[in-house]
């Protein structure tokens, strides 16, 4: 009788082709809840301190709008982190403000503050939240010509050369000349005028008192925080730029005629 040569050997069988059975999820299932409340470790501090920071940034641009009778809130960014970690200690390491449109009150020729950057490094609330005060801080206001044409008088633009602005005086029986003049940073934060030349030749002496009773007089910077002073003046295409810098920068939350603003922490 015949009998085939192939065949299933005796030690195979049908386990060996049985699949494998997968392994345990147990583990990957305790990664993904670590791997969470990792995230959750990170994310939560971060969500807490962020907010912290805008509720800080908040109140002071409150308080700076107000002691500053600034139109419109400033823009307020605190730096750094953690917040939490500042705010507990009482200091702030460094913190940014730009305001819009400061008025000049209190001068006869009054020269609004078009914008005012402001970096300020060691930030810190009185006791009554009624004062910040600032270790050392840097400034720059840009006042515009327009704004500046107004003090002044004639309409005034970017002068011919670095540091120089340009005017058109009207003269007396109707002539009118250009001038030009240097502008320069004085004590008492104001910026006076000087170095003049007349296009055209040599004034008349009517010209000439009219132009000393324009640029004789230093313009007095206002609405500037207490401890900040005017170290120079550069001009540019649509204005002046002042730049500050000081120790001891104090701002005032509110006055007698203002609310109950306060710089506040979270």
């Amino acid at each position: 009788m015949y009998r085939p040569e192939h065949g299933y050997e005796d030690d195979v069988t049908y386990a060996s082709f049985a699949v494998s059975p997968p392994p345990p999820r147990r583990s990957r299932r305790s990664a993904v809840i670590a791997g969470a409340a990792l995230a959750a470790l990170i994310l939560i501090p971060l969500a807490v301190d962020r907010i912290a920071a805008a509720h800080t940034e908040s109140r002071t641009a409150t308080a700076f709008q107000q002691g500053m009778r600034a139109p419109e809130r400033p823009e307020v960014d605190v730096h750094g982190f953690p917040v939490l970690t500042q705010l507990a200690s009482g200091t702030l390491r460094h913190v940014d403000i730009t305001a819009h449109d400061l008025p000049a009150d209190g001068s006869d020729r009054p020269l609004p503050v078009s914008r005012l950057d402001l970096d300020l490094h060691g930030l810190t609330k009185s006791d009554d939240d009624t004062e910040a005060r600032a270790r050392s801080a840097a400034a720059t206001a840009f006042l515009s010509y327009p704004d500046l044409s107004n003090a002044l008088g004639p309409e005034v633009s970017q002068g011919a050369g670095p540091g120089r602005i340009g005017a058109k005086v009207q003269l007396p029986f109707g002539d009118e000349v250009a001038v030009s003049a240097t502008v320069s940073a004085a004590s008492g934060n104001r910026i006076t005028f000087g170095k003049f030349t007349v296009a055209g030749g040599a004034l008349p002496s009517a010209g000439q008192t009219l132009l000393n009773r324009v640029f004789d007089q230093p313009i007095q910077l206002r609405n500037i925080p207490d401890g900040l002073h005017l170290c120079s003046v550069t001009t540019t295409a649509t204005g002046l730029s002042a730049h500050f810098s000081g120790k001891s920068v104090t701002f005032h939350a509110r006055d007698g005629s203002q609310g109950g603003a306060s710089y506040g922490s979270a």
